[in-house]
């Protein structure tokens, strides 16, 4: 069966190819495809692999009773598994499924100075209490952030290779307009990616069948599996809560301000209880939390609203598969993404700018005089505004925001919407589509004040 291609699979290599690697751990939501990725690099690449899977194999979790020496760790192994072949330098073990096996992550230590063998480990972030984690292994571990497919490896399963994605940013680079043919054969994918999303196993049914048919029931099943993993890993919080904010994010992205409201998800609900519940939902990889500023200015660390936020659902495909049956059918037959408050574009922009690897999202809201964006990044030396257009109207908060001396630190902007590249001296024109490689343009092309005032 062939695998999709994913980034971790460069990641992988190059970490094994480091000699001073340490035991890795890939993080990141449920069914993103980590286990898959990580057995296909171990059966590649060495002689013999250890996988252990603490949900479904239980009897593992008892390996480490005696200790974490890993001498006594790989006896307690063998015992258990007697065929089993541990090869000094030539073995992988894979740890599988580590939120049921906190124990596993205290053993690191050992591991990493031992260097006879690799180790990795993943687990569904909804399980993984990182800062138990994170205290048993400082030091001696390494870690990646895994996301559902992103809109490059979208384009890689459906066929596109490197060179061609290349183009597209030389476009960018250049600022050369996309042909007609151009922008409409690939507008076209990205619309196919909003409705399916990057979940691999929806993707791989569609690239499979050649249709839509099947993947909505998959996507919901989905929803469904996270909800039950809520319930399932919540310890100490209140599961009411993480729920009622979960199956609230698509009810205020339809709102006109699309401002998350905890007062109004239940009867004297108050922000200061669901902190927590928020931030669970966040660390578990299974929502993207965007701050507003409290100023149009840098840092950008620290100079944000931590009750005021927007919610996304860290998958564009499964926000759509939270919709009702009458906007799946608009969306689905129509392609008719600007409906809904202009939500979808605004999600799939933020799961884009986190997936390139932003860290945090961050908007702005001012009502008097009204003044609002988006989203904002940075270059080395400006804040940049970033707004999505659902449909081609005025753009006055970018404009302003530009041209008032009141936001020094804004020095130009970016526009993302179904509209071909351009720059009219004050700010960048996009396609949605390119909004992938746009951390990469930002930092390459290290854009100053005198580069733009021409």
């Amino acid at each position: 069966m062939k695998l999709l291609k994913r980034k971790i699979d460069k990641y992988l290599w190059d970490w094994k190819s480091n000699p001073n690697r340490k035991p890795l751990i890939v993080k990141g939501a449920r069914q993103i495809g980590k286990t898959e990725s990580i057995r296909a690099f171990g059966e590649a690449n060495y002689e013999s692999v250890i996988e252990i899977n603490f949900v479904l194999q239980k009897k593992f979790r008892d390996i480490f009773v005696d200790g974490y020496e890993v001498e006594t760790i790989i006896k307690n192994i063998s015992l258990l598994e007697p065929s089993w072949r541990f090869i000094p330098n030539k073995t992988l073990i894979f740890f599988d499924e580590l939120q049921k096996c906190p124990d596993c992550a205290t053993s690191l230590k050992s591991f990493c100075q031992d260097k006879r063998y690799d180790v990795i480990c993943s687990g569904s972030m909804m399980g993984i209490y990182y800062e138990e984690i994170e205290s048993n292994a400082v030091g001696f571990k390494d870690d990646y952030d895994m996301f559902s497919m992103d809109f490059e490896e979208f384009l890689w399963a459906k066929g596109y290779q490197p060179e061609q994605i290349e183009d597209l940013y030389r476009h960018m680079v250049e600022l050369k307009p996309f042909s007609q043919l151009e922008m409409d054969t690939i507008m076209n994918v990205f619309r196919d990616y909003m409705s399916l999303g990057g979940m691999p196993e929806v993707v791989k049914m569609y690239i499979d069948n050649g249709h839509f048919g099947g993947t909505l029931e998959l996507q919901r099943q989905l929803l469904k599996d996270y909800e039950e993993d809520i319930t399932k890993y919540a310890k100490q919080m209140d599961k009411a809560k993480l729920l009622a904010v979960y199956n609230h994010i698509s009810t205020f992205l339809a709102k006109d301000n699309k401002k998350y409201q905890i007062t109004k998800i239940a009867t004297g609900a108050r922000n200061r209880e669901y902190v927590g519940a928020v931030d669970w939902l966040k660390e578990a990889g299974v929502i993207n939390v965007c701050y507003c500023l409290n100023n149009v200015e840098l840092p950008l660390k620290g100079n944000y609203n931590a009750d005021y936020y927007k919610l996304y659902y860290h998958d564009t495909g499964l926000l759509i598969a939270s919709l009702d049956e009458e906007a799946q059918e608009d969306l689905r037959a129509n392609k008719n993404f600007g409906t809904y408050k202009g939500a979808i574009y605004e999600n799939i922009v933020g799961e884009m700018l986190r997936k390139s690897g932003y860290e945090q999202l961050y908007f702005y809201k001012r009502e008097n005089p009204a003044l609002e964006m988006d989203f904002f990044v940075r270059d080395a030396n400006s804040l940049i505004p970033v707004e999505v257009k659902a449909k081609d109207n005025a753009t006055a908060s970018l404009n302003n925001l530009i041209k008032w001396e009141s936001y020094p630190d804004v020095k130009y902007g970016i526009k993302l919407g179904y509209k071909n590249i351009g720059w009219n001296g004050q700010f960048y024109t996009f396609p949605y589509f390119l909004a992938f490689l746009l951390k990469r343009f930002l930092k390459e092309m290290n854009v100053t004040r005198e580069q733009h005032e021409y």
